[in-house]
């Protein structure tokens, strides 16, 4: 069984290895050793242990976030990750070709692609985490931003309906749209009140104390 010193030393031989190579390439195969050390760990479960860095462009904003923030606090992002840094990375879903669509952190998506002090400092490369394979689609991503989001953010009201309406036409009940966007039943029934769509009603229990 190999020793936890012995290993550490030839993993640090094999990493002086990287230095001198052009920093795509760098970048690629630390990436990559990071994937290798992911399926390793214990904590391969969780996408945080996996950041990965990943160019600028490949990584696009949703159309769905309807989390806003004021100008103010826009400033006060860019301030923090330049003087702290990243702290925390982007949470997106990988999409065909190479590109990567956010799942949360759009802001901070658009302070570090803003030409500047912080896109020359990370190369215009972003760090990403990637949501865990079985909540793809499109319903399990919206429900995610609006988690990750609801806490921290100001959710508009009308953007906020169409979310709820999206969910329960793509075949969730209001039950599952509560429990998954952290809502309670009464927060789904006034979305659903705000939208005007009959059809969202055709199947709800009315009650019968005007009968």
């Amino acid at each position: 069984m190999p020793q936890p010193a012995s290993l550490m030393e030839r993993a640090e031989a094999l990493f002086r290895e990287l230095d001198p190579l052009p920093l795509p390439q760098r970048v690629e195969a630390l990436n990559h050793l990071r994937r290798l050390l992911h399926e390793h760990s214990p904590f391969a479960g969780e996408p945080v242990d996996c950041v990965q860095w990943v160019p600028g462009e490949q990584v696009q904003g949703n159309d769905y976030n309807p989390n806003t923030v004021a100008p103010p606090e826009m400033k006060l992002l860019a301030l923090s990750i330049e003087a702290d840094g990243f702290t925390q990375p982007i949470v997106a879903h990988p999409e065909p070709a190479g590109r990567y669509v956010v799942v949360d952190g759009f802001h901070r998506q658009r302070v570090a692609r803003k030409p500047g002090p912080i896109r020359q400092r990370l190369h215009g490369y972003l760090p990403v985490a990637l949501v865990r394979g079985e909540r793809g689609d499109m319903a399990d991503r919206i429900a995610a931003t609006i988690r990750h989001n609801r806490a921290r953010g100001v959710h508009g009201v009308l953007p906020m309906t169409d979310i709820v309406v999206a969910l329960l036409q793509a075949g969730w009940s209001e039950g599952e749209v509560a429990r998954q966007l952290g809502m309670d039943d009464d927060e789904v029934l006034r979305f659903k009140q705000v939208s005007g769509l009959p059809e969202l009603f055709r199947d709800h229990p009315y009650s019968k104390s005007w009968d």
